[in-house]
């Protein structure tokens, strides 16, 4: 074998290598295992100040939406709930108003009591005599301690509070922590308690605590077995309903397994002594199945009288029941990873489920996690530094993500947490940190970095950056571009009825690559996306002098693809009946049958921008700034006021473009924020491919317009009722034909009139 000579350098794909023998460590190898030990430490130190922990929060809610409805609930926790339903018929068959009376509750226990339920829990806490007197009170407590396994519900708080000592003559059972140590602190902090009225609290079976924590991004997560009051370990209203069937009260912790165990179940903890929750569902017909109260007690004067109830005692035998209010107004509410409006006795609900079903998801030990870390590091390493073709690098780069990711969504269905943001965040890192130093090291790696960041720049972008790299600096340059701004008529109106976040998500994912590719194809930028709306601009990076022509094809071509996108997404049902039963209510629509429940307005106006690099040294954004860049986001805007079909223009615009296209004039208007009036214009078709009876058109409109500003009313409305004689879709024609039948009738004055300028006062 030859062997280099030891006065020259080794080479790396043909090239000189100084500094390095042989014999020693590689210029790529050592530059691969600095890559490595940089990275990991950089992201192990993200990750231990917890600065992916709101990102990791979102893709662990992700996850349990995902998997929510692959576990099934137990069949021994029922719920029962106080609904709208309930309360009309307790005002109509029994003439109560609300709040209830508590010999109602009385009855619902009895009749619990009757069929053998092994615990009956209430998620309302009745801190206040009732205000049916005494009595009242007294059916509720009698029928309480008939059954001796009612559980009543008790609020800890640092800020508020009934008492802040544990009631002396309060005997129910509670929490002997055992072997605790330095975790037990982490289940106290509470100084204010607010228990249930004497009469209720002194005969339930159990108190149980409703108080839970939110992660620092305000969803509930987790929960804890119990809490720690005035030196008392009272459980959570879960753990309660074991307790009032005689569960042992003496809980061990066993920090190995960072576990309680508590007879048979064992209970997985965090680090601050809470569990966290396999959610399966929300507390409706399609997790717990939900009764009503009122048939409850329906049921109970059936079966009093002999006569067949609408639910048999048995049906309840054995079973943990739950009780609270589900009426518009009176249940509490919270954010979970499934659901972002919850009602929070869910939470109690699904504490119970997952000890009795003993599927907790329990945290992965930190050192895993950073294992995890490290092999995605070394991987990316590996198949960017060794992989001379760009497709595998890249290829293998992705497989990482995507094994990252399924890991996180397979731990997750075996009840482990593994985060998945810090191995991702630590995979990117690489491959930009790995990918600069090919580019700085190796000329023939220039093609690399244009394969790889191609999808995030566009192809202009990244030419003039490899060309100059100086040009990745602050600051930017004026000059003459056009800007679109586009928008979706009404689209939080379809989001909020679409409902499902994946569908939505695939609807705007479909609607913005296919608009987004229009843009690209005429050599447009794509600025950036705000939710449904894209901001575009044309003439740079690269200059090109038709800027404005480019624009104003793209936005004619954009909404001709509107009608095959509705098409598509009507029959593929990423636009539901639900959605369109919704705009039709809001007056967006016509009728269900309307085919075009996406309508796009796009505003276009040409000027001076600044365009370049703007943020900061460590974040930028290649965007455009100035007076004529907002001046085109209001033209979005003032499309709805003059009823056009969905482009505007301006007249700087118009001044650009010659006669490549069909637009008819329309007011001279004071935008808001612009003091100038200016011509706006309506833009209607590419003038090549126009169809014959629009060119018509556009010949009638001039005259009918020319009429109009010489306050020729007469003439003018003649001509616009022609038009709108002839297409009634033309709501432009429609706003004209009315302005002149109101002018006709009331002639303007000449300040009135103010030279046919419109000031509009809305964007």
């Amino acid at each position: 074998m030859e062997k280099t000579p030891r006065n020259h350098p080794p080479r790396i794909h043909g090239r000189k290598v100084p500094g390095l023998h042989a014999h020693g460590l590689s210029v790529r190898n050592l530059a691969a295992l600095l890559m490595t030990v940089f990275v990991f430490l950089a992201v192990g130190l993200f990750n231990f100040l917890g600065l992916f922990e709101y990102l990791e929060f979102k893709t662990y809610d992700f996850r349990a939406r995902l998997l929510a409805g692959t576990t099934r609930p137990s069949d021994d926790i029922m719920v029962v709930l106080l609904n709208q339903d309930s309360i009309d018929w307790g005002y109509r068959e029994r003439g109560w108003s609300w709040p209830w009376p508590r010999k109602a509750y009385a009855e619902f226990i009895d009749y619990m009591n009757l069929s053998g339920a092994k615990a009956a829990a209430f998620d309302v806490i009745f801190s206040e005599p009732s205000i049916y007197g005494p009595d009242d009170d007294d059916a509720f407590s009698r029928s309480s301690a008939n059954f001796g396994r009612v559980i009543q519900t008790v609020f800890f708080s640092t800020q508020s509070g009934n008492s802040a000592v544990w009631p002396a003559a309060l005997d129910t059972p509670l929490f002997t922590p055992q072997n605790f140590g330095a975790l037990l602190p982490q289940f106290g902090g509470q100084t204010g308690a607010q228990f249930p009225i004497p009469a209720l609290r002194d005969t339930a079976g159990v108190i149980g605590n409703v108080t839970v924590r939110p992660d620092s991004d305000g969803v509930i997560r987790r929960a804890k077995l119990f809490t720690l009051f005035d030196g008392k370990a009272a459980p959570g209203l879960s753990a309660a309903s074991l307790l009032a069937v005689g569960a042992d009260r003496n809980i061990t912790y066993y920090e190995k397994d960072r576990a309680i165990q508590w007879e048979d179940y064992s209970i997985p903890v965090t680090k601050d002594g809470s569990s966290l929750l396999r959610f399966r569902g929300s507390i409706d017909a399609y997790t717990y199945i939900p009764y009503s109260i009122a048939d409850i007690l329906k049921s109970a004067e059936r079966h009093a009288r002999g006569e067949e109830p609408l639910y048999y005692p048995e049906d309840f035998a054995g079973k943990y029941v739950f009780f609270g209010y589900y009426a518009p107004g009176l249940f509490d509410i919270c954010s979970t990873p499934i659901e972002s409006v919850y009602p929070g006795m869910g939470v109690h609900i699904t504490m119970l489920d997952n000890i009795i079903k003993q599927d907790f998801i329990r945290e992965t030990p930190p050192a895993v996690v950073y294992l995890i870390i490290l092999a995605a590091i070394i991987l990316i390493n590996v198949l960017l530094f060794y992989s001379t073709k760009i497709p595998v690098a890249v290829g293998g780069g992705v497989l990482v993500l995507m094994v990252l990711s399924g890991t996180g969504i397979f731990a997750y269905t075996a009840g482990y947490w593994v985060p998945i943001v810090a191995p991702i965040a630590a995979a990117v890192l690489s491959f930009l940190a790995t990918t600069l130093y090919n580019y700085a090291t190796e000329g023939r790696q220039r093609k690399f970095i244009k394969s790889a960041f191609s999808q995030y720049l566009s192809p202009a972008v990244i030419e003039q950056i490899i060309a100059d790299p100086s040009q990745l600096k602050l600051g930017g340059e004026k000059r003459e571009m056009t800007a679109i701004f586009t928008d979706i008529r009404s689209f939080s109106t379809i989001s909020e009825a679409l409902g499902d976040p994946a569908k939505l998500v695939e609807l705007l994912n479909y609607y913005l690559t296919r608009m987004s590719n229009i843009i690209l194809e005429n050599h447009g930028t794509i600025d950036k996306y705000e939710g449904d709306a894209i901001i575009a601009f044309f003439g740079a990076p690269v200059h090109i002098p038709n800027h404005a022509a480019l624009a104003c094809r793209s936005a004619v071509l954009m909404k001709r693809a509107e009608v095959e996108i509705n098409r598509e997404v009507l029959a593929q049902g990423l636009i539901t009946g639900k959605v369109m039963d919704a705009m039709v209510h809001k007056g967006i629509l016509k009728s269900t049958g309307d085919p075009n429940p996406i309508y796009t307005r796009l505003g276009i106006n040409t000027g001076d921008m600044v365009v370049g690099n703007m943020g900061t040294p460590n974040k930028m954004d290649y965007t455009i700034m100035g007076n004529a860049v907002n001046l085109a986001a209001r033209l979005e805007g003032v499309n709805k006021q003059y009823n056009t079909g969905g482009i505007l223009i301006s007249e700087y615009t118009r001044e650009k473009i010659g006669d490549e296209f069909i637009m008819r004039p329309l007011s001279r208007a004071r935008v808001v924020g612009v003091n100038t009036p200016l011509r706006l214009y309506e833009l209607l078709d590419i003038r090549d491919e126009a169809a014959p009876d629009l060119l018509d058109m556009i010949t009638v409109w001039d005259r009918g317009f020319t009429a109009y500003a010489n306050r020729d009313f007469p003439a003018a409305l003649k001509l616009f009722k022609s038009i709108y004689q002839n297409n009634e879709q033309d709501r432009v024609a429609k706003l004209y034909l009315d302005r002149c039948e109101r002018y006709i009738a009331a002639p303007p004055t000449d300040a009135q009139w103010d030279s046919g300028v419109d000031n509009l006062t809305e964007k």
